[in-house]
């Protein structure tokens, strides 16, 4: 079987498969931004032990994740994470259109990860050194804070950027308990979806400015890498042997009548579009995605 011969070890959470993150012995450098691939269109049929091998083909897979549903079929869509935002391009221009089977080609664009919190509900006396303080105390990767306050807005709202998307999915896990603990306040915190683009220009000094991740460019087509072959192993099967959940005595529903299979344009995760290892947020990457 793919998993013992290979030595692979694949780990499931919050709807996902996980492998790496990173894997063991990895030495290459830790991916920053733009070093994570989004890729739908994927068969139902398909698994880790075809996805695996050819997206690490491009280059060292430090993280690979595939979407899956309660009958341990895949939902079509998956992340692939690597060292560097140039082995991701390269994966983009290789793989992108690459056929599986006929008349089904891969869709893989490069995704942004969501690095941005709303805090609502701050006293209106909220000084914007002393909140980027009391965050840095209590969790890890906060880099920028800035207020915003006005019609429409109860009390102040910050807008907080994190180092990464995992950081801050950390943060939003913990942050409205340890207001309350640490303050005694009830805050509301959110995953701020868009920003405006004029926070990246020059502000006043008492609103400083927020970086903006940039838009992707779109990858130019090249020629498609060989087929990968593939093991022909049953994908039920291979389920069960990593510890996904086992396929349901009765078939699920094909087609257009099935409620469980969705056909994302662009994701984002647990229990609607697609599924973050950490925080389980149905909006966990922007593509772009």
């Amino acid at each position: 079987m793919w998993l013992r011969t290979t030595n692979t070890k694949l780990t499931q959470v919050n709807g996902q498969r996980k492998y790496g993150g990173p894997p063991e012995l990895w030495d290459g450098p830790l991916p920053g931004a733009h070093c994570e691939v989004f890729i739908s269109q994927i068969p139902r049929d398909a698994y880790e032990d075809l996805l695996i091998p050819l997206f690490g083909s491009v280059g060292p897979l430090w993280e690979f994740r595939l979407m899956m549903n309660f009958s341990g079929q895949n939902r079509g869509f998956a992340y692939a994470k690597y060292g560097s935002p140039a082995v991701a391009a390269n994966a983009i221009r290789l793989l992108h259109g690459y056929m599986l089977e006929p008349s089904l080609r891969l869709s893989v664009r490069r995704s942004t990860e969501k690095r941005h919190l709303c805090i609502g509900d701050l006293p209106t006396s909220t000084r914007q050194e002393d909140l980027l303080q009391a965050l840095r105390a209590m969790v890890d990767g906060v880099e920028r804070v800035s207020l915003k306050s006005g019609p429409g807005i109860d009390g102040v709202s910050a807008i907080v950027a994190f180092s990464s998307h995992h950081t801050a999915s950390m943060a939003k896990k913990v942050l409205v308990e340890a207001f309350k603990r640490q303050f005694s306040l009830s805050i509301s915190i959110k995953w701020q979806s868009t920003v405006k683009p004029s926070v990246d220009e020059p502000q006043p000094p008492h609103k400083p400015s927020n970086s903006l991740l940039p838009s992707p460019l779109k990858p130019p087509r090249h020629a498609l890498p060989p087929r990968l072959a593939r093991a022909p192993s049953a994908p039920p099967g291979f389920c069960r042997a990593v510890g996904g959940p086992i396929l349901p005595k009765q078939p699920p529903l094909v087609g257009s009548s099935h409620a469980q299979v969705e056909e994302l344009g662009a994701p984002h995760i647990v229990g609607g579009s697609s599924v973050c290892t950490v925080c389980g947020s149905s909006d966990f990457l922007l593509n772009v995605v």
